[in-house]
């Protein structure tokens, strides 16, 4: 009686040893998070793909929403973008003294001119 107890024992063990081990093989590109959302599954490999594509030697220019906050965080009120050329960006908008405009030229953050 005790020998096929501890058959039976380790016979449960390796089949919880089998069905365990592919489980967490595959949990691992998997990610539980938790939030204020709630919990929520996350696939670690599915934004991989972006990071691939990413060039560093591409040139970057200003963005012209970037511009417009700029304008906007500097007291320019409905601002809006009146002229767009390779080498600058024009914003034009109301302030306290009436109408005024500033120039930003077209490079990585917005450098006012």
């Amino acid at each position: 009686m005790h020998k096929s107890l501890q058959f039976i024992l380790v016979g449960l063990a390796a089949m919880t040893g089998l069905t365990i081990s592919p489980t967490i093989a595959a949990a691992q590109d998997m990610e539980l998070r938790v939030g204020p959302g709630g919990v929520g599954v996350y696939d670690r490999d599915r934004d991989r793909n972006r990071y691939d594509r990413y060039d560093r030697r591409a040139p970057r220019g200003c963005d012209p929403n970037d511009a417009l906050d700029i304008a906007r965080g500097e007291g320019l009120r409905r601002a809006q973008i009146v002229r767009m050329s390779p080498r600058s960006i024009v914003v034009q908008g109301m302030t306290r003294r009436g109408p005024d405009r500033m120039t930003f030229a077209n490079r990585r953050g917005c450098p006012e001119i």
